[in-house]
């Protein structure tokens, strides 16, 4: 089996042949230029939707979830999905595992993301992300009333935001552990009795050709050379979404106890997937 991570991109030369390469010039072209058209769109629509909405990507936000669902098929995958998001007003929390979770996610349904402050200044990612509406924080505990009072702002919009509570990627074999910071947020006076949470299961299922972790991004991988790893890739993955029941979150005592009920349902479904790989 091949693995990203015994197959760096700077090795990757001794391991391409011509076919792979027109591979990755396709798809490189097709996803530039489908970003750009709906860069152009959506920002013709922004300015059109601000007077009357505000923040709120009412109807822009669905010009995200085209250009993600197009750049998937672009990219080689199947996108399978299990439930529904909740139509309720509040968050949804996943596990992590790649850079095409948002696609796969954005694909489904219209979303905030959250990230950390860093992203907002990357090249090209990070003026996408502004431009989308992704809620930025500072990951540190002397930024954490600041980051309750971020999220809380978005709640009381009726904005439905998702957040990864790992803190990071997984290598797509297991759901690490939740940190419970964000989780305070929902715990406010003004939302507690309001607001849902809903958990989320995305399990990546590669080819049997390839190494069942070559589609997760994590510990130093580059950006760069994992997407034109991605990009070269032959066999279709398929990318398992699957939307828990919403959780009411004046139901839980404090943020601890609804984050472990977030991970536990989380982890369970993600078990139940990779025993049947």
């Amino acid at each position: 089996m091949l693995s990203f991570r015994k197959v760096s991109f700077e090795r990757m030369n001794s391991n391409l042949n011509l076919i792979s390469l027109f591979r990755i010039f396709i798809r490189l072209s097709l996803i530039i230029f489908i970003l750009l058209m709906g860069c152009l769109v959506f920002i013709t629509v922004r300015v059109s939707e601000k007077p009357f909405f505000k923040n709120n990507n009412v109807v822009s936000g669905f010009i995200t979830t085209y250009v993600c669902k197009v750049s998937l098929v672009i990219l080689g995958f199947n996108l399978s999905v299990n439930g529904r998001p909740m139509a309720q007003r509040g968050a949804l929390v996943s596990n992590h595992v790649s850079w095409l979770d948002i696609f796969a996610l954005n694909s489904i349904t219209r979303l905030y993301f959250t990230a950390k402050s860093e992203v907002s200044g990357w090249p090209v990612i990070g003026w996408l992300a502004n431009l989308t509406g992704t809620v930025f924080v500072k990951r540190s505990r002397t930024k954490s009333k600041y980051q309750v009072e971020v999220i809380k702002h978005r709640l009381r919009m009726g904005q439905r935001i998702i957040f990864f509570p790992e803190g990071t990627s997984s290598d797509g074999t297991q759901v690490l552990s939740f940190k419970s910071t964000l989780f305070e947020s929902f715990f406010e006076n003004e939302v507690r009795d309001i607001v849902f949470v809903q958990p989320v299961t995305i399990f990546y299922l590669p080819n049997q050709k390839y190494d069942p972790t070559c589609y997760a991004w994590f510990d130093e991988m580059s950006f760069v050379s994992h997407f034109l790893w991605v990009l070269s890739l032959s066999k279709k993955g398929q990318i398992k979404v699957i939307f828990h029941e919403p959780l009411k979150v004046s139901d839980y005592g404090n943020r601890k106890q609804l984050t472990e009920s977030c991970r536990n349902l989380v982890e369970k479904s993600f078990i139940q997937l990779s025993s049947k790989v």
